[in-house]
């Protein structure tokens, strides 16, 4: 689905993703527009504009994420405002592209989000990291992780939380990029979570993206 109250920018969008082979099951120039399309929808992946007529795209993003937990929000925004990229994150975001990303960025971030990865405007994704590491409780303890997740799946979660691709994990780790969605998708059942972004502030929390690599 893709969002976005400027006709030119919105069809632009919708363009480049049907090109590129991505089935657009529903646009909106609004967010009443957009949750009253949704039900039906059941898009994959929502691609977001925040500065939308109300409800705005962070008020979407929650209503969004509390509907269907398995759906994806990438907001594309004009807005690169630290307020603004926190908000998204908090409501359920799991990328955050600014307008003058590429189009073959689009592409990416479309591909990567669908596929449970984190996304974020080059420069951005330091800037989430270190706001939930401000947010964190400094008297919660490493050793406190939680004793059910195994070596390996601890081990792919300390890179989650540096940022790293579920492809890069992989090549990391030599596993297959299933393995390495499998393991995370372990973790989030066994923490009952939903996403990569409340992943990456347990992990946080937790010290993990400390943990020093060899």
């Amino acid at each position: 689905m893709v969002v976005d109250d400027h006709p030119m920018w919105r069809d632009a969008v919708e363009r480049d993703l049907e090109d590129a082979g991505f089935e657009v099951v529903a646009v909106a120039s609004s967010g009443g527009e957009a949750l009253a399309r949704f039900p039906a929808a059941r898009p994959q992946v929502v691609v977001l504009d925040l500065q939308i007529p109300a409800p705005n795209g962070v008020e979407v993003t929650a209503e969004v994420v509390r509907q269907d937990p398995s759906a994806r929000v990438l907001i594309l925004s004009a807005s690169g405002e630290q307020g603004d990229v926190l908000d998204a994150v908090k409501a359920g975001a799991t990328g955050y592209l600014v307008k003058s990303a590429s189009r073959d960025e689009l592409l990416s971030a479309v591909r990567r989000v669908a596929g449970g990865d984190t996304v974020f405007t080059p420069g951005l994704a330091g800037l989430v990291l270190g706001e939930f590491r401000r947010l964190a409780d400094p008297t919660t303890e490493p050793d406190t992780f939680h004793p059910e997740l195994t070596e390996r799946e601890t081990e792919v979660l300390k890179m989650v939380a540096k940022g790293m691709s579920y492809k890069q994990i992989a090549e990391r780790l030599v596993l297959s990029h299933r393995t390495v969605q499998n393991h995370v998708q372990n973790t989030l059942r066994k923490l009952q979570m939903h996403n990569r972004v409340e992943l990456t502030r347990y992990a946080i929390e937790q010290g993990l993206d400390d943990d020093d690599d060899e």
